[in-house]
This record gives C-alpha cells, sequence and structure tokens, in this order.
C-alpha cells in the first residue's frame, strides 16, 4: 500500500529537500505553500527525479489559521476515500520577522513558527491516527537558546526583538512536541523535532544583517555572533534536511517517540527548557487560546 507525506514549506529550502528524500523513500509527497508557480517547480523536480513516486502541491498561506483549518480538512477528507494513509506530516514552516507583526491580532513569529503547526498537527491527528504507523515531525531551531521564557501571555511584554521571538516560538513548539509525543504514546503516532543545524535559506538571507532582531545586550556582539552564525548557515539546504528526512523515515526510530534529531541526523539531548512541565502546560493553554481544536459531535450519544 502506498504512503502518503504532507511537507509544509515544501516547495523550496529545507522542505523541498525534505519532499525529495521523502520521495526518494517510496513516499507520495504533498508539498504546501503558498506560491502556485514555486508549488508547480517543486512538483516538477520531484517528479523527475522519482517519476515513481508523483508529488503534488496544495495551496495554503500558513500563515492564516484559517487556511490551515481548510488545509487539514482537504487532506483528512482525501484519505479515506482514497486509501493511501497519511504516514508523515513534516512541519517544516517557519519564518523570522525583523520588526513586530501581527495576524489576526497575535504576534506573527507566535503564528508562523507555533500555532500554525501546532493547529495543523492537531487537526490532523485522527487521520495520523488512522495511518498508523505515521509520524509527525516538527522542525526546531538552536534560536530557542535565546528564546525569552515567559509563556503566560502570547506576547510577552517589553521590546521586540525577532530573533529571541523566533527562538520564543520555536521553543513553544519544542515543548509542544515533546509533550505530544507523551501523549500520543501507545497510539502507533511518533512524534519528532529535527534540528536542521545551519543553512543558507531565504528565511536567513538578509534578516540577520539588522541589529535590531537582537536585544541591546546581544547587540555590540552581534556583528561577530552574526558573522559566526552566517559561517554555519553556508550549507546546502539537502544537508539540513537530513534531520527531517531520518527522523520521517529511519527504521532504527520504529517504536521511538520524543526524540529530538540533531544536525548531524542522530538523536540530541533538548533543549532543557522544553521539558519543563510548567512551560508545556502554559504552551498547551496558550495554544487552546489562540488556535482552538473543535471537537467533533457525537451525533449518536443519547443524553439523559
Amino acid at each position: 500500500m502506498k504512503k502518503t507525506a504532507v511537507v509544509t514549506a515544501g516547495t523550496g529550502g529545507i522542505g523541498l529537500e525534505t519532499a525529495l528524500g521523502l520521495a526518494a523513500a517510496g513516499f507520495a509527497v504533498t508539498v504546501v505553500g503558498r506560491d502556485a508557480d514555486r508549488g508547480a517547480r517543486a512538483v516538477e523536480q520531484i517528479n523527475a527525479e522519482q517519476p515513481a513516486h508523483p508529488g503534488r502541491f496544495l495551496s495554503a498561506d500558513l500563515a492564516s489559521l484559517d487556511q490551515v483549518r481548510a488545509l487539514a480538512e482537504a487532506i483528512s477528507a482525501e484519505h479515506p476515500a482514497s486509501g493511501e494513509p497519511l504516514a508523515v506530516l513534516v512541519n517544516n514552516v517557519g519564518a523570522m520577522f525583523a520588526r513586530r507583526q501581527h495576524i489576526d491580532g497575535v504576534e506573527a513569529s507566535f503564528v508562523v513558527n507555533h500555532l500554525s503547526p501546532y493547529l495543523l498537527t492537531e487537526l490532523l491527528l485522527p487521520t495520523l491516527t488512522a495511518g498508523a504507523p505515521s509520524r509527525v515531525v516538527n522542525v526546531t531551531s538552536a534560536a530557542v537558546g535565546v528564546a525569552r521564557r515567559a509563556f503566560d501571555a502570547v506576547e510577552p511584554p517589553g521590546g521586540y526583538y525577532g530573533f529571541h521571538w523566533y527562538g520564543r516560538a520555536k521553543l513553544a513548539n519544542l515543548a509542544y512536541t515533546l509533550d505530544l509525543a507523551r501523549r500520543l504514546e501507545g497510539t502507533g503516532v511518533s512524534v519528532f523535532a529535527a534540528d536542521p543545524g545551519g543553512a543558507a535559506t531565504g528565511m536567513t538571507n538578509g534578516t540577520l544583517a539588522d541589529p535590531q532582531i537582537v536585544s541591546p545586550p546581544l547587540r555590540l556582539l552581534w556583528p561577530l555572533v552574526r558573522r559566526r552564525f552566517e559561517r554555519s548557515t553556508s550549507g546546502p539546504a539537502s544537508v539540513a534536511a537530513r534531520p527531517s528526512i531520518t527522523a520521517a523515515t529511519d527504521p532504527a526510530l520504529n517504536g521511538r517517540t520524543g526524540l529530538v534529531i540533531g544536525p548531524q541526523a542522530d538523536p540530541v539531548a533538548p533543549f532543557r527548557a522544553a521539558t519543563d512541565p510548567r512551560v508545556a502546560d502554559a504552551v498547551r493553554r496558550l495554544s487552546q487560546t489562540h488556535a482552538p481544536v473543535a471537537v467533533p459531535e457525537r451525533t449518536h450519544e443519547h443524553r439523559r
């Protein structure tokens, strides 16, 4: 039976390389993105390299939670009909914003880097469970190390610094990932985080040149830190995709869950703050408040 995989932000960079790796492993891959032209080129490349496992493109702006809901509904509706289980979901979407932005009243980095993959995953859990054994792979970042660790509100008080806010959103998603793995133990759905390490991508090119994206204490050292970071991000996206591909396909991970797959495509210790139950609880409350997941009505339940 053919198995399918979904890769968000899969039309270029690490996402496209991940999609190519999954297609090479035998999956029929759906790439999700905003741009139809880029989507068509991505599918063309997948089909040229892996004609036995043709890809396809679904259009969705993953910064819009309404479009995330529509995407999940479309994917969920087609899988029972197709008979092809959804075996892998790779939440590769990510964005860093140099200036504070809001989407429907919520800080944009938190929406794109956490609420969007959180909501898509939660909405697709019934489909992933039906297709078990299956895997969820959430792409994380070393930027969690500079994250503001306050999750009492969706946006902490004080000045906005894009690099730290990006790290905070990625920390929220990593805490959610580890919490979800515990929640789904015994269901056949394994959950992993994948750290791509450094890669030259459209997200990092140019954004890091702006010293305003970091807090004042780091700003004086930022030119040196940025040069070191940019040297480390000179590798190809194909190398940075290896952790995601490993997390999604490696048979050695069968039956395992809750692991972080590091830049060398091996399990590594998770960032400590992401393992804190208090962080997980706070992130869960924020997620449920700002991206609520509707519970289907039990139409056959008889109430007394």
